[in-house]
């Protein structure tokens, strides 16, 4: 298979399950919660382990110390689910205000440039974003992480269409 047709098939499907989630965010919010929870269980455990081989006393306490956090958090959020996934889309929140206000403090110091506007802009939106999903925290925390990763898959899938048209542009090579 050429490899501008296997980005056109990555490409495709990736705007195919991106519709998909986009259909039900509730659903894909509990997939990625159920994810998260795997992934904090897997690497607490991977922790755990690799702190019983660290060098000194401190070391290995605090490596065991954050392994066991880590994995108690993935415990909590298998066993629990709507729970973590409240707590992930209020950590969302808490990501968008902050890079917002991080990036409205960063035009400030552009003020001169013709950057000003387009970062002050793009913090204030993400300020904004931020504010009204907190103020609608009840009906959009259930629904948050669902379209995130929705819209990801979409953007993600019109990439790999746009790399592929562009390799069988280029004859399939890349320079």
């Amino acid at each position: 298979m050429k490899e501008w047709l296997k980005y056109l098939l990555l490409g495709v499907l990736s705007v195919v399950f991106g519709v998909i989630v986009l259909g039900n965010t509730f659903a894909a919010s509990l997939a990625v919660t159920t994810l998260t929870g795997v992934v904090f269980l897997v690497s607490g455990a991977f922790q755990i382990v690799g702190g019983f081989s660290a060098e000194g006393t401190a070391s290995k306490f605090f490596s065991v110390l954050l392994g066991a956090l880590m994995a108690f958090l993935g415990v909590s959020f298998l066993f629990n689910p709507l729970e973590g996934l409240i707590s992930l889309a209020f950590l969302i929140v808490i990501l968008l205000i902050s890079s917002g206000i991080v990036r409205i403090a960063f035009s400030w110091r552009m003020r001169d440039t013709r950057f000003f506007w387009p970062m002050l802009i793009s913090g204030a939106l993400s300020v904004l974003l931020g504010g009204y999903i907190l103020a609608n925290f009840a009906t959009a925390s259930v629904n948050i992480l669902g379209i995130l990763l929705g819209i990801e898959l979409l953007f993600n899938g019109a990439g790999f269409v746009v790399m592929a048209f562009f390799l069988r542009a280029m004859g399939g090579r890349l320079k």
